[in-house]
């Protein structure tokens, strides 16, 4: 996938029914990835794509969330692309990394989610945006978990109950997009 198949990804999601916070997201994206050539690398100090895993068991009823180590909030696994166009397997493998699970199922091939948000200036990088494409994947919460160095915390949490974790919209868009799946 090269940045026209992110494009053609991106385009295809905005042509969903989306609220209206998440059409304008999605139509900053693909201005942002159709202006920057570096759309996956770090080095694109203004943003940068990543790719996020909204892990889900089999009935959608629970999802599994870190306890982010440097943001110190509850959200979906994920990361950087670090130069891979493929959004979808960065999904995957972060979600591999972040939580030792290994029996992950892409629900599908179409991001579930896109969202924008600002990180912060850490460490003299200075603040940027995150241009977020989110994957639902489906996994086993009987599957052990492993912790990394980028969490507190991994919890199996009822999706419902996601926004006693984390009040950010963008959290409660994935629950209520989940929930109408249900």
């Amino acid at each position: 996938m090269h940045r026209t198949e992110v494009l053609k990804l991106l385009r295809a999601h905005a042509a969903r029914p989306l609220d209206a916070h998440e059409a304008a997201m999605t139509a900053d994206t693909i201005r942002f990835v159709e202006a920057h050539p570096d759309c996956f690398l770090r080095s694109q100090l203004s943003g940068h794509l990543t790719g996020s895993a909204w892990i889900v068991d089999a009935k959608r009823t629970r999802t599994l969330l870190t306890h982010h180590h440097q943001l110190d909030k509850w959200l979906q696994l994920g990361g950087h692309a670090d130069g891979d166009p493929d959004l979808r397997a960065v999904a995957l493998r972060e979600a591999r990394e972040e939580s030792g699970l290994t029996r992950l199922r892409l629900e599908a091939d179409e991001p579930f989610d896109v969202d924008r948000h600002l990180i912060p200036e850490r460490k003299g990088v200075p603040a940027h945006y995150h241009y977020d494409l989110r994957f639902m994947i489906e996994a086993d919460p009987a599957e052990p978990l492993q912790i990394s160095s980028e969490s507190k915390d991994l919890a199996w949490v009822e999706v419902a109950r996601v926004p006693e974790l984390n009040r950010e919209e963008s959290m409660a868009r994935m629950v209520r997009k989940t929930l109408a799946k249900s």
